[in-house]
């Protein structure tokens, strides 16, 4: 049965709690139980150093600024997003943790501004208030409408795939994990009697058939799936094999696109079978604007990930990436010199996978399904 590309917006780290949500209608306790930082108003008063003022009370749609126009006139099937934030009144900082992000519930306009389809949540701050935050935040968001994945009251409901109707009568089912490498405490991982994520503590190869298990026993013919993966350092452009392995891994047992990330700059791309592999796609929303120590990385540019597939086999038809800057704690188009930077970064980085990545006049970037990754197979990896 043929029909209509099925199109995804896929979003990295969308972290609207500490300064942001200090800028926002209804900011919560400013306290924080960090070494250096102890007011998250500072965070604001770092970026108004670096750019200009940003409003108090801003309209919920501030920390989106252009990206909103950009997503309606996508339409895209589906809007996924790592929400990186718990969404809770709770002062029960988890302990011995260096950075702690909250937003007060009555600021989930500002997450629905967006319309999120799917809100993925097995990351290293939906815990950051414990797990009475974690309660609140489950409870809030799905007071909101807001579908989640990959946290739960126990195992089960953690690793129950959010599912989405699509066009034609198919599903998109989402599946939400996260790893260790990204600073998850191990404890923070739910069970048949606690609440917690979608847990592993490593890249293996039996996590990857386990998780592949999973997506093949939920899907239906004509469905597609994607396998959301918070992962890996904050900086550097260099993907671990592991992680390469544990991607081949779930598009060979039926996974049609892998979400990666946890960097806060984009990472490298791969079309492998067809299908694509987004490593890390950066942060989209933070409060980071105007911290300094890793500058030659450009994290203050973003990347709005529009990704067009066949949907019947779910192949990569192209992914179109809107680059974008936050500026005074907003986003707006960026530059074209900034899009030449962006691009000349990631062809190099994704080389080795032999990604086609090319530029159009406006500036945006498109991830063509090309001759597939230069890399040996999965199971003979050095």
């Amino acid at each position: 049965m043929g029909g209509e590309l099925v199109t995804l917006f896929l979003a990295g780290d969308v972290m609207l709690g500490r300064g942001v949500d200090q800028i926002l209608p209804h900011p919560g306790d400013p306290g924080l139980a960090e070494a250096y930082v102890t007011d998250a108003r500072t965070y604001v008063e770092l970026a108004e150093a670096a750019n200009g003022a940003v409003p108090r009370r801003a309209a919920f749609s501030w920390p989106w600024g252009e990206a909103l126009d950009l997503l309606d006139a996508a339409a895209p099937d589906a809007r996924i997003l790592n929400l990186e934030t718990s969404v809770t009144r709770s002062d029960d900082a988890w302990p011995d943790k260096g950075v702690h992000y909250r937003m007060h519930p009555a600021n989930l306009p500002a997450l629905a501004a967006a319309r999120p389809d799917v809100c993925v949540l097995a990351n290293n701050h939906v815990l950051d208030y414990g797990r009475r935050g974690l309660a609140e935040t489950l409870g809030s968001l799905a007071a909101a409408g807001l579908r989640t994945a990959g946290a739960g009251r126990d195992l089960a409901e953690a690793r129950r795939p959010a599912v989405l109707p699509l066009p034609g009568g198919r599903r998109l089912l989402v599946f939400s994990l996260g790893m260790a490498s990204s600073g998850i405490p191990s404890s923070w991982a739910a069970t048949a009697e606690r609440s917690g994520i979608d847990f592993l503590y490593e890249a293996s190869d039996a996590a990857a058939a386990d998780v592949a298990g999973r997506v093949r026993r939920a899907k239906r013919s004509g469905d597609l799936a994607v396998v959301s993966i918070h992962w890996g350092s904050n900086w550097g452009h260099t993907v671990p094999r592991d992680q390469i392995r544990f991607a081949h891994a779930l598009v060979d047992g039926g996974a049609d696109l892998v979400h990666g990330h946890s960097s806060h700059h984009p990472r490298p791309s791969e079309v492998y079978r067809g299908r694509l592999v987004l490593y890390g796609c950066g942060d989209l929303i933070d409060d980071y604007e105007g911290i300094g120590g890793h500058e030659r990385y450009r994290d203050d540019l973003r990347l709005l990930y529009l990704v067009s597939l066949e949907p019947d086999t779910g192949r990569l038809d192209h992914a179109r990436l809107v680059p974008l800057q936050t500026h005074r704690m907003r986003l707006r188009h960026a530059s074209r010199e900034d899009s030449d930077w962006l691009h000349g970064v990631l062809t190099r980085s994704s080389r080795e996978f032999g990604t086609r990545i090319t530029r159009d006049p406006r500036g945006d970037l498109t991830v063509h399904p090309g001759t597939g990754s230069r890399l040996p197979p999965v199971g003979v990896h050095p």
